[in-house]
């Protein structure tokens, strides 16, 4: 299971957002929201967040990076099921965090999908696009 590819829905006016039809299937048994780097948002499917607590809870708690980075995943993370129509709902703090308004841009990102405020995601598109074109070692070996 994996998700590819940028789309462009729109929040409605309870905060509520149709997710891409391409993710609705592997999603539909739940997902969770949190926060992510760049000031975006991480959709994690049910199994894959369960994962991640799972690697989450082998770090010693006597490690401050470890302590700070799940506090701040998991106060922000949000439960969510898809309702028929495929929607979920962004939390208020998780739209202000991401500073989401009405548009927004969906990205599929390997086993998670990313939610950027369209302005936000233009500008570090741009700034990537420029360090992508000019990798010259693997940054995967043998890919």
């Amino acid at each position: 299971m994996f998700f590819m590819g940028t789309y462009t829905p729109k929040l409605d006016d309870k905060g509520r957002l149709f997710l891409p039809a391409k993710f609705r299937d592997q999603l539909a048994e739940g997902l969770v929201v949190t926060r992510g780097q760049e000031r975006c948002l991480t959709v994690w499917p049910m199994a894959d967040f369960v994962e991640l607590t799972r690697r989450a809870q082998e770090a010693p708690v006597t490690v401050k990076g470890a302590r700070d980075y799940t506090r701040f995943l998991f106060a922000g993370a949000s439960e969510e099921t898809p309702d028929k129509q495929g929607r979920i709902t962004i939390t208020p703090m998780l739209r202000e965090y991401a500073s989401l308004d009405r548009d927004v841009v969906v990205i599929g990102v390997m086993n998670r999908i990313e939610i950027w405020d369209p302005a936000r995601w233009q500008q570090y598109s741009a700034e990537q696009e420029e360090k992508f074109s000019e990798l010259s070692e693997e940054v995967f070996p043998g890919v």
